[in-house]
């Protein structure tokens, strides 16, 4: 790693706009549908390019198109450029999350640690997420069984990361953590891997007016797209360059952000994690004594504000 680069945050925007650009040619030469999502989402509509103190781009496809980018990516990425995905760290025996990602080969974004050696140091690299929407049913209690599953096979994935910090969570979210990933360990993560991709597949014959994030941890969950929001996209201008967003942009960051993120008001859009959380929504299937706002912790670091 010592060879490796490291920028100041225009050098970041800079390295971020390169892996956009890559992204956006792939997508337009094999008509791919893409569009930017997130703060990346949000500097587009805000700032006409990146939010000034942002260091992430974040990417999203239907899963028809994520798998027609998948089948590309690799053979028409530059060099200096890869495409990493969720079973590729540690052998295949790791588990980070279920997040594939468009990484800048030369660049770091932390320090040299046990961890990034852990993940290959694959993590440390700029990069650019790629979040994926898969049908979500529309009648209640099938969402909450099929996003219930999705929080089960992401706790039992857990049991394959670099540590677990338990202090994070309360209550019965440590138990249930400490649990799933507990049971998880004895699991072999490729074995996890698959029934993952399994349970994205589930619904994807059934006639359901819904997506959902399947492979952002459980706390994103409670973002239900619907799928004339994200089935067509538009141009818009990005810095020096046109990429695409969805048609539905200003229903997708209300969803995330809240109604002035969408209205593209400055100092809105603090993430919303946690108050339709995917625990709170799915625990009274199982688990009739929990109380909605039971104090919980995220899987996940708290995002923003944006």
């Amino acid at each position: 790693m010592s060879e490796e680069m490291k920028y100041d945050l225009s050098g970041v925007h800079a390295v971020n706009l390169k892996l956009l650009k890559e992204i956006d040619r792939i997508c337009r030469k094999y008509k791919i549908k893409y569009a930017l999502d997130s703060g990346t989402l949000l500097g587009a509509i805000r700032h006409g390019g990146f939010i000034p103190w942002d260091d992430d781009v974040d990417v999203v496809f239907t899963r028809a198109n994520y798998e027609m980018f998948k089948k590309v990516a690799r053979r028409e990425l530059p060099e200096g450029m890869s495409f990493v995905e969720p079973d590729e760290y540690h052998g295949g025996k790791a588990f980070y999350d279920f997040v594939s990602r468009v990484t800048y080969d030369k660049s770091q974004k932390f320090e040299d640690s046990g961890k990034m050696a852990f993940y290959d140091d694959k993590i440390t690299r700029l990069n650019v997420d790629l979040f994926i929407l898969d049908p979500l049913p529309d009648k209640a209690i099938p969402k909450k069984i099929t996003k219930f599953l999705h929080c089960v096979v992401y706790g039992l994935a857990l049991g394959h990361r670099w540590k677990i910090q338990l202090s994070d969570y309360k209550g019965i979210m440590k138990l249930f953590v400490a649990v799933l990933s507990a049971v998880g360990r004895l699991i072999p993560f490729p074995v996890i891997y698959k029934l993952w991709k399994a349970l994205c597949a589930k619904d994807k014959n059934k006639n359901t007016g819904l997506y959902f994030y399947t492979n952002y941890a459980p706390d994103y969950f409670y973002v239900e797209m619907k799928k004339e929001w994200d089935d067509t996209v538009e141009e818009i201008s990005f810095e020096d360059t046109k990429l695409f967003i969805p048609t539905g942009w200003e229903h997708q960051l209300t969803q995330v952000y809240g109604e002035a993120a969408s209205k593209g008001k400055a100092g809105a859009g603090a993430f919303r994690h946690g108050d339709k959380d995917l625990w709170l929504n799915c625990f009274p299937l199982w688990c009739p004594f929990i109380m909605r706002n039971w104090p919980f912790g995220s899987f996940t670091r708290r995002r923003g504000p944006y």
